[in-house]
């Protein structure tokens, strides 16, 4: 399937934004859906909407079928062993949470360690400076090399023998770097700790297989990766998900309650209380369909070709910062970015007036900002659906960015 073939499954793409053909840089923060998944959408609540593991007439059987489908796709997806070891959340954010208030407060005591790195999406700090101020254990961090990427080095001399969780992404949202998950994975183990992996801007992107990189978890979010928004999924390795106690209750998860007792579901649905996202599951499966269709190794070629491109022909505008790694081999499809004496937010702002639409802000990363000395920056993020034409007037909108304000100052 060429790019056109793949832009015509994208109907929002083909539209006028002020004027203008819109140019969609923004997939990182949220992706395009395609055709597959719209109708999927709609046929579910159109046909077959019903409530799931409930009820024994035909609408809840297909719902059924359907749903516990998706999870089947989302196993098969990332590698997991079973389809115990997936549970649906709202998203990545969630997914995580779940792992910190379950896991991590069960397992915590004064005096361990949960180790994370500068680049971590808040999504990935704050749950963890919340359950290392509950149980007494310390947070630290793995420290990141001038360019933005973390060595081996550094991981063995801040994983101890009193580390017990290591929570790091895949990919980073600003500043692009694929971390060395595997082996982090490794020292982590080595170590007597868990793995914990922020998956939001990798599974979208490139294979993941979860039994190759041997992580103990595993977050990401379907709206990323042309999903349904309100849909992500949380992996988790059997033994630590059947020992860790559900963060909500409620219908659903329940085995038998009584006055004053009850108890839980097995895997997976103990940790899935309360009217799934029955919808949103589905849609997912969906877009796990359209991906696999186009291949994941693809997708994570084009993006890489489409990073070289943009930072070979950004880093040619006077007074441009690239953040992040030079080698763009080293890098996913994001590109973040400032110019000299323009605020980001201004940089945005002209280029949606082109049809362009990137972020400019923190990007939930606000101690990598401060890392980087930045307060906010610009991004451009790719996905399967961008090309080289755009990220052509994606730099014909940054010139006439920094011709504009050099003209008003």
């Amino acid at each position: 399937m060429n790019i056109q073939d793949i832009r015509s499954h994208f109907p929002i793409l083909h539209q006028e934004v002020n004027g203008k053909p819109l140019v969609y840089l923004d997939s990182a923060a949220t992706s395009q859906k395609p055709v597959s998944v719209i109708e999927t959408l709609e046929k579910y609540y159109k046909e077959y909407n019903s409530n799931v593991h409930r009820g024994v007439h035909t609408l809840g059987t297909k719902a059924t079928d359907a749903y516990e489908g998706a999870r089947e796709k989302v196993r098969r997806f990332i590698n997991a062993k079973s389809t115990e070891e997936i549970i649906f959340t709202r998203g990545a954010t969630t997914a995580l949470n779940m792992v910190a208030h379950s896991y991590g407060l069960d397992n915590l005591r004064e005096g361990d360690e949960i180790v994370i790195t500068f680049m971590e999406h808040h999504a990935n700090i704050i749950p963890w400076q919340q359950v290392a101020k509950k149980t007494g254990a310390t947070l630290k961090y793995i420290p990141l090399q001038v360019d933005g990427t973390i060595s081996l080095e550094d991981v063995r001399a801040t994983v101890t023998s009193n580390t017990k969780i290591v929570s790091v992404m895949k990919v980073s949202n600003v500043l692009g770097v694929m971390n060395p998950i595997k082996e982090i994975a490794k020292i982590a183990h080595e170590n007597g700790a868990i793995m914990v992996v922020d998956g939001a801007q990798a599974a979208p992107h490139m294979k993941i297989d979860v039994q190759d990189l041997d992580c103990d978890f595993l977050a990401f979010s379907g709206h990323k990766m042309c999903g349904p928004t309100g849909i992500g999924v949380l992996y988790g390795k059997k033994q630590h998900l059947e020992k860790m106690e559900p963060v909500e209750t409620g219908g659903e998860m329940i085995d038998f309650v009584d006055l004053y007792e009850s108890t839980w579901k097995e895997l997976p649905w103990k940790f899935e209380a309360g009217t799934p996202i029955i919808a949103g599951a589905v849609g997912l499966g969906a877009a796990i369909d359209f991906l696999e269709q186009i291949g994941l190794e693809n997708i994570e070629a084009h993006e890489h070709k489409l990073a070289a491109y943009a930072m070979d022909k950004l880093s040619q505008i006077e007074g441009m910062t690239i953040y992040g790694p030079k080698d763009p081999g080293l890098r996913a499809g994001v590109v973040t970015f400032n110019i000299e004496d323009v605020h980001p937010h201004d940089v945005a702002t002209v280029l949606d007036a082109e049809g362009i639409a990137v972020r400019a802000g923190h990007h939930c990363a606000q101690p990598l900002m401060k890392w980087l000395k930045a307060s906010a920056t610009a991004r451009a993020s790719f996905y399967l659906y961008n090309t080289e034409e755009e990220i052509d007037k994606l730099v014909e909108g940054l010139i006439k960015t920094k011709e504009y304000f050099s003209d008003v100052f």
